[in-house]
């Protein structure tokens, strides 16, 4: 039982750090698309946080911009990215979690059936 607690708690860890780094994310992408200010303290942290975030995608998508409008396409690839990680790591912990021989053999059955 002391296992299952821990997966959890590391479980909702990585949540967690995933929805910091989403949110940052989404405020960048939210300022970018408004066209903020980039001399405002506000923005200016945003973007610096964000910048190493984003950085292996910065250069795989042009950004679109419209009249100081900028949708960074690189900042919605890296928050897929992001969330496909988060969801590769807590299945793999998932996968480790020890189960009964009776749950193994239900969940057995509904796959073959699926």
């Amino acid at each position: 039982m002391e296992s299952q607690t821990g997966l959890y708690r590391v479980t909702r860890i990585i949540w967690y750090i995933f929805y910091l780094i989403e949110v940052i994310l989404l405020f960048r992408l939210v300022l970018r698309l408004l066209g903020a200010n980039a001399s405002a303290g506000f923005t200016q942290a945003i973007y610096a946080v964000s910048s190493p975030m984003i950085a292996p995608f910065k250069y795989v998508f042009a950004p679109s911009a419209v009249s100081g409008s900028v949708l960074e396409w690189s900042t919605l690839l890296a928050m897929l990215v992001y969330w496909v990680i988060a969801w590769g790591v807590v299945k793999l912990l998932a996968m480790n979690r020890s189960v009964s021989e009776g749950e193994a053999q239900h969940t057995l059955t509904q796959e073959d059936k699926a």
